[in-house]
């Protein structure tokens, strides 16, 4: 193509929607992946056994099915092949003892079993996801709006004038309360609180941290409105149709184009400079999906803006992820009843063992008893496994990125700090442990296992800092306004047609396409 209107950089889900709603508008685009691949932590891949179809990193679509992004682009990524697997039962969990509760997608069903744990506790879930339903266009707006913006300010001020200038500020403070003093002050069943609190990782928050509380009402309201479904055939299959949509209308992809450096010419981005010397122009701008580290450390360096450097310096990372990947010659018989279709289940002592297990991975150690999310993907899509087998896919979302020791006191800490296949494999087999006290026969069962430490995933993803999947820590601090740093203004970036979008900005990590969205349609 000739020069195109703009340049993305990176082809994450922030990326492939920018570029699929720039195309639809009539701009000519190109997207640039460093890798072999587009995706970001989309992949697809038989990593364990032939036949055993695994999404290596990203897996549920909860958020971007509910997203605007998919109501402006689903109807054209069907057209070209995407099809979604759903299950009644979205999440539950199960704890050591056995106790366990599954939740469906069905709000009456979910109020009975709640309340048959504890009474009160279903009639108080019905209570929680209700008021995240009645304050939808408030916190809907604010957590996937353009925050420096005349509609947020309007959004506002009606709100204010509604609800009263205290009545607000007093909504706003009950929504910083942290997931802890939630659950604690509202459920009485250890079993219910286990239920929501492993689902504040997933956020990249803790259950001790602001906000938390809100977050794990709006994913109980999100889980039990949209499931949590999975692409048939794999992950893979949307990236397909969203190469097919965007080339259809008019962009180019592009992979192995490693960008070195953003060309500024009169204080304004005009293009981009390749790892391979070639130098390719843009006619409106470059938008960049990184990591501010990548954006203004590899990507501008010197010509960065004067305050770019320490704000850099002062963004903090999360915790990383670890992952383990099951080829199981028979579906898992789990002791406990209706779990075998459960999407997500989280393995846990509870809500202080996801405490303990987040603060231990904080500070550095390897997590005693590390918070376990189970995947079922067999469960929902029997395209991904031969007949009558199965796969697992384990999310850990409590793992050091520089290792200082073992909570358990058993495994050494390498002198670096840093992940050796050794310490990946020995830590995947106390994982290994818990899950198979659940499951009956489950060592017999399995073909093969695959495990990813967070250095891994770096590995196959520069923008996964020390395996950490959400773009940067996102406690209350860098959130919102203040994400990526306090002085940040919606995806500007301090020089004139330059643009940042991805996990780092907002509205933060997940697959809803958010800030790709966001950007496209200020562009």
């Amino acid at each position: 193509m000739n020069a195109p209107d703009h340049i993305i950089v990176g082809s994450g889900i922030n990326a492939l929607v920018c570029a699929a709603m720039l195309g639809g508008k009539g701009a000519k685009v190109l997207v640039l992946e460093r890798n072999d691949r587009i995706g970001g932590c989309m992949r697809t891949e038989e990593i364990t056994a032939p036949g055993f179809v695994h999404d290596v990193m990203a897996t549920t679509f909860v958020l971007f099915i509910t997203s605007p992004a998919f109501a402006s682009l689903g109807k054209d990524l069907a057209r070209h092949g995407l099809e979604f697997c759903q299950t009644a039962t979205p999440t539950g969990v199960l704890r050591p003892d056995g106790s366990h509760a599954v939740l469906s997608t069905d709000r009456a069903a979910n109020i009975a079993a709640l309340n048959a744990l504890a009474s009160g506790d279903g009639d108080r879930h019905g209570g929680d996801v209700g008021d995240i339903e009645r304050n939808a266009g408030l916190l809907f707006g604010l957590l996937g709006g353009a925050l420096w913006s005349y509609p947020t300010v309007k959004m506002l001020a009606g709100e204010a004038w509604r609800r009263s200038p205290r009545g607000l500020a007093a909504f706003l403070g009950e929504a910083l309360v942290p997931a802890r003093s939630w659950l604690e002050s509202t459920y009485q069943s250890e079993t219910i609180r286990a239920l929501w609190a492993p689902w504040v990782l997933h956020a990249g928050l803790g259950p001790e941290d602001a906000f938390s509380g809100q977050i794990a009402k709006v994913i109980a309201f999100a889980l039990e409105a949209a499931g949590a479904p999975i692409v048939k055939g794999g992950a893979k299959n949307l990236l397909a149709a969203f190469e097919a949509l965007i080339i259809e209308r008019g962009g180019v992809i592009s992979t192995e184009a490693d960008v070195a450096s953003i060309i500024l010419d009169g204080g304004r981005a005009t293009g981009v400079r390749l790892a391979s010397g070639e130098t390719v122009h843009a006619k409106k701008g470059v938008i960049c999906s990184a990591t501010p580290t990548q954006l203004y450390e590899r990507l501008l360096g010197k010509d960065a803006p004067a305050a770019a450097p320490e704000a850099v310096r002062n963004y903090r990372y999360g915790k990383g992820n670890f992952q383990i990947h099951y080829a199981l010659d028979k579906p898992p018989t789990w002791r406990g009843e209706g779990l075998d279709k459960v999407a997500l289940l989280h393995l846990t002592p509870g809500l202080d063992g996801v405490s303990k297990a987040c603060n231990e991975a904080v500070r550095g150690l390897l997590p005693e008893v590390p918070t376990i999310c189970v995947g079922q993907p067999h469960a929902l899509d029997s395209s991904r496994c031969p007949d009558g087998k199965a796969i697992l896919w384990l999310q850990l979302p409590e793992a050091p990125r520089h290792i200082k020791g073992d909570a358990a006191g058993k495994l050494q800490a390498p002198a670096d700090g840093l992940w050796t296949e050794a310490l990946r494999e020995a830590y995947a087999d106390r994982a290994e442990a818990i899950l198979a006290n659940h499951i009956d026969g489950f060592k017999d069962s399995v073909i093969a296992r695959r495990a990813y430490s967070p250095a891994d995933l770096e590995a196959m993803n520069v923008n996964l800092v020390g395996g950490d999947p959400y773009g940067g820590s996102s406690t209350i601090d860098q959130s919102f306004l203040w994400r990526p740093f306090k002085a940040s203004r919606n995806h500007d970036t301090g020089i004139k047609n330059l643009y940042h979008i991805g996990a780092s900005t907002h509205p933060g990590a997940g697959l809803g396409g958010g800030s790709g969205f966001l950007l496209a349609g200020r562009l």
